[in-house]
């Protein structure tokens, strides 16, 4: 019998692979699906990132292996991309990484911070791939829990001081997945120094940079630490520039921490295409319209969506930024959210994500993801409408 690592352990359950059987059981009884489960966008990369790409293929020198500095290109693009938005410099030799999305960079940088036994700090709900990267690098997780009564922000005078004492890490997201929640500048500083005066690495996942409906865009972790001296902050293109299945992101940040990142990488892969680079350097380049263009095709989702909510007597919260929308449950599925989102599936062809699938703290809730159309997304509140009036009525008669 093969013997596997124990770290595999807490990796071999995973709530959104149950959700995708659930799904594959909904399509063999001929249900018509209406996925809202996932948050990959459902729209196309521009034009003229897609006319770059082309051009790569017919270059014969793009179709060989491409190591760190064959990306020079892109990394210069990247830095100026974020010099232009932050005012912060960055030198992109030593401050930027690129990375095969910004998942890879947050499930591998664990190994190069954590030995066995070590806590990671992270927000609960979170993201699934934050606490794989402690799970693989032997570590211990300390959830921190978002509460919506605390906008959703972690509370660090809460986290106990023999925890602090063998933590190495935190992880922040913001604007956050699932619960759509923003941080200020201010709490970033908070952090920044809480981190400081405990020796911690802050790490910031950072994919909604530009998803965001308020007029304010939201802070950049580095904006509260310019020098760079504890934080490292993980772009993709893939939610701004809808290329997440082009794999492309990069982290900014200690130039300690990219180094390390590097030399990570450097044993586990190369990097990616060039003619994906050349992609991303003009995306990265190019003006503003087309990322408009995105968030506004959001914005007149997440509108049509929590309208059509309401009329049916769900009264979730308007999202202030991102591509989802973080529902409490009506009353009968509060601590059961997969129970919720197996039966809805099954029943009318509508998937979503249970709030558990995002830890503990996300009971309760589910995500949808609002990656169709507003005609599509009535359609599916209509169906939903119909299957919390048979479910109530019941319970009702039960």
């Amino acid at each position: 019998m093969v013997h596997f690592a124990q770290r595999l352990d807490p990796l071999r359950t995973n709530v959104f692979a149950d959700m995708d059987r659930a799904k594959t059981k909904a399509r063999s009884h001929k249900r018509d699906l209406i996925d809202l489960s996932l948050g990959s966008s459902d729209l196309p990369a521009a034009d003229f990132v897609l006319d770059e790409i082309a051009r790569s293929l017919r270059d014969p020198s793009t179709h060989q292996y491409l190591l760190f500095h064959g990306t020079r290109d892109f990394r210069q693009a990247a830095a100026a991309w974020y010099e232009r938005k932050y005012g912060i410099p960055v030198d992109p030799e030593t401050e930027v990484l690129p990375l095969i999305g910004s998942q890879e960079g947050t499930a591998h940088l664990p190994l190069a911070v954590l030995d066995p036994g070590d806590y990671a700090l992270l927000q609960d709900p979170g993201y699934p791939s934050h606490s794989g990267g402690v799970y693989l690098a032997s570590g211990r997780i300390y959830p921190m829990a978002l509460r919506e009564e605390n906008q959703f922000l972690p509370d660090f005078a809460a986290i106990p001081d023999e925890v602090l004492s063998r933590a190495r890490m935190m992880v922040l997201s913001y604007p956050h997945n699932p619960t759509t929640a923003v941080a200020s500048l201010d709490f970033f500083k908070q952090a920044v120094q809480f981190c400081q005066q405990h020796e911690l690495v802050l790490v910031h996942d950072f994919p909604y940079a530009d998803l965001v409906f308020e007029e304010n865009s939201p802070p950049s972790v580095l904006q509260a630490d310019p020098e760079k001296q504890v934080a490292i902050e993980f772009f993709t293109l893939s939610k701004s520039y809808n290329m997440g299945g082009f794999r492309v992101g990069y982290a900014i940040g200690n130039p300690e921490l990219i180094l390390a990142l590097r030399q990570l990488k450097a044993a586990i892969d190369f990097n990616q295409y060039r003619g994906i680079f050349n992609g991303a350097v003009v995306a990265l380049n190019g003006d503003a319209t087309a990322v408009k263009a995105t968030v506004e095709t959001f914005r007149q989702r997440r509108d049509a969506f929590v309208e059509a909510l309401h009329r049916i007597g769900w009264n979730v919260p308007k999202p202030p930024a991102t591509m989802y929308v973080w529902a409490k449950l009506p009353e009968p599925w509060q601590k059961n959210s997969i129970g919720f989102c197996a039966e809805l599936v099954e029943a009318t062809g509508v998937a979503v994500s249970p709030g558990a699938g995002f830890g503990e703290g996300g009971e309760g809730y589910v995500r949808f993801a609002l990656v169709h159309d507003p005609d599509v997304l009535q359609q599916a509140v209509d169906r939903i409408s119909v299957f919390i009036r048979e479910k109530n009525s019941s319970f009702q008669k039960l």
